[in-house]
């Protein structure tokens, strides 16, 4: 199959759209289709659209169908726009409206579209693989890790925050890897540094780099306002590595709704408590990780290839 993907972010950038497209670009070449990724569709020909963001890609999606009203088109819906474009942007609801299936990040998704719209939704977790080489923790740190890039939607110096209500005996030190990828966050991440001994910033770093620092720290902090489906918490998950997580659909749709590693969005005070009852309180440790590693099933990278296929035989059918 032909398969023309749509993804608003440019080529090279570091936004999530173009790195889960890059993903997805993989597995279906995996599977044996033909792919191209482009900014916008200008007539190229496929038997296949999909289309990352359903507010940005609209016009896409809206075009497409004119010409080929009898292709079908996939729509994956990001965090934006089911938390934020999908309730004031008619063109997105009428792209969802002519997509012949939506893949969302997580279960909980669903809830966020008109009840006729649900059907149409299929749930493709996020796959990561294992680290290779196991890193073990150190001992003289309660070492915390948070990982992406540094922008307002991810409220991203939270974890340090927090940090600075631990007592002094507390031994956690918070890691924060990621790109400024907005006007004045590498200044906010440099003086919280420079005032605060528990925090260090790393910096935009390698893949495989960014993997070992989650496979050696001792917790993962995720502290957005706002996700589809963190594929961060695949990888902690899939290392054992516990996650404390603003309590967000698109993070509860991942760790379920019962999980006790929750604090309220933009609340220091309360991820410090968690952060000091991990690293005093060996049961409470030890039920979080139990809990996220055995969500780690979940996200092999063979489930999600099957998901994929099973798919694209879907749409292949004749309908």
């Amino acid at each position: 199959m032909r398969i023309l993907m749509i993804c608003p972010a440019p080529p090279r950038s570091l936004y999530g759209n173009r790195v889960s497209a890059l993903r997805w670009a993989r597995i279906l070449r995996r599977l044996g289709h033909r792919l191209q990724i482009a900014q916008l569709y200008q007539g190229q020909p496929c038997d296949l659209l999909i289309a990352l963001h359903a507010s940005r890609s609209a016009d896409a999606v809206l075009r497409f169908h004119e010409l080929h009203p009898q292709k079908p088109i996939v729509v994956a819906l990001t965090g934006t726009d089911l938390y934020r474009d999908l309730p004031r942007d008619p063109r997105a609801r009428q792209a969802l409206q002519l997509a012949t299936r939506m893949v969302a990040l997580q279960p909980l998704a669903r809830l966020e579209l008109a009840p006729h719209l649900r059907s149409k939704v299929t749930v493709i977790y996020q796959s990561a693989p294992r680290t290779p080489s196991p890193v073990r923790p150190r001992r003289r740190f309660f070492d915390v890790c948070v990982v992406g890039h540094l922008r307002e939607v991810k409220d991203p110096l939270r974890a340090a925050l927090a940090s600075r209500l631990l007592p002094a005996d507390s031994r956690i030190r918070v890691t924060q890897a990621g790109t400024d990828m907005e006007e004045g966050m590498a200044e906010q991440a440099r003086a919280e540094q420079a005032r605060n001994p528990r925090y260090r910033w790393i910096g935009g770093v390698a893949r495989w780099r960014v993997r070992r620092l989650i496979a050696s720290s001792r917790l993962m902090v995720l502290s957005s306002r706002m996700e589809g489906g963190a594929n961060t918490i695949s990888e902690a998950a899939v290392d054992g590595v516990p996650v404390l997580a603003s309590r967000i659909p698109g993070s509860v749709g991942l760790l379920g709704n019962n999980y006790p590693g929750y604090f309220p969005v933009g609340d220091a005070v309360a991820l410090a408590r968690l952060l000091r009852r991990a690293e005093t309180d060996r049961r409470f440790y030890a039920k979080l990780k139990a809990w996220c590693s055995s969500l780690a099933p979940m996200f092999h990278p063979a489930r999600e290839l099957a998901a994929w296929r099973k798919l694209l035989r879907e749409l292949a059918a004749p309908r």
